[in-house]
């Protein structure tokens, strides 16, 4: 729902506070997670939900939103459907809400005919564990040039979303 784009901009912004700090160029991380990205971020997320550009899911903990997934259609040749943003602010890590939140948006994808999934993330991530814990392949990387810096990713990918439910 496009209401709830303030807490899904809130839980990105944080997010990116409490996991890249020291992982990427410390004048694009302050870029990436000041007041006016924030802001930014609230009209993105309120488009997307109302475009219904990509599949959002969320979790909840006394109410509040404190993760989120979006995932969607991707360009990568050999997968189909590709995991955009998986968020969970660091309070509510380690209960098992991220597996559930890839889980779901797996079984949303597969619904809607999808077969794969592949994702991006950053290659000093310790989070790149996780989606190796869940069975992701590294099938690519990349390295972009941004403020103050390079960020090099890796691909993961899952050649069948049902490894994933």
């Amino acid at each position: 729902m496009p209401d709830d784009a303030p807490a899904l901009a809130r839980v990105h912004v944080t997010s990116w506070s409490e996991t890249y700090q020291g992982l990427m160029p410390d004048g694009f991380l302050a870029a990436m997670t000041g007041k006016a990205r924030r802001e930014r971020r609230q009209i993105m997320w309120r488009q997307l939900l109302e475009t219904q550009q990509q599949d959002v899911l969320v979790a909840l903990a006394g109410g509040e939103v404190v993760g989120f997934v979006s995932g969607g259609l991707t360009s990568f040749t050999g997968y189909d459907a590709e995991l955009l943003t998986l968020y969970v602010l660091r309070s509510a890590q380690g209960v098992g809400l991220g597996r559930a939140l890839v889980a779901g948006l797996a079984q949303v994808l597969a619904t809607r005919g999808h077969r794969s999934m592949m994702l991006w993330v950053l290659d000093t991530n310790p989070t790149r564990a996780f989606y190796e814990h869940l069975g992701g392949l590294m099938i690519a990387e990349k390295t972009e040039v941004v403020l103050g810096g390079e960020l090099r990713e890796v691909a993961y990918g899952w050649a069948e979303l049902g490894t994933l439910l």
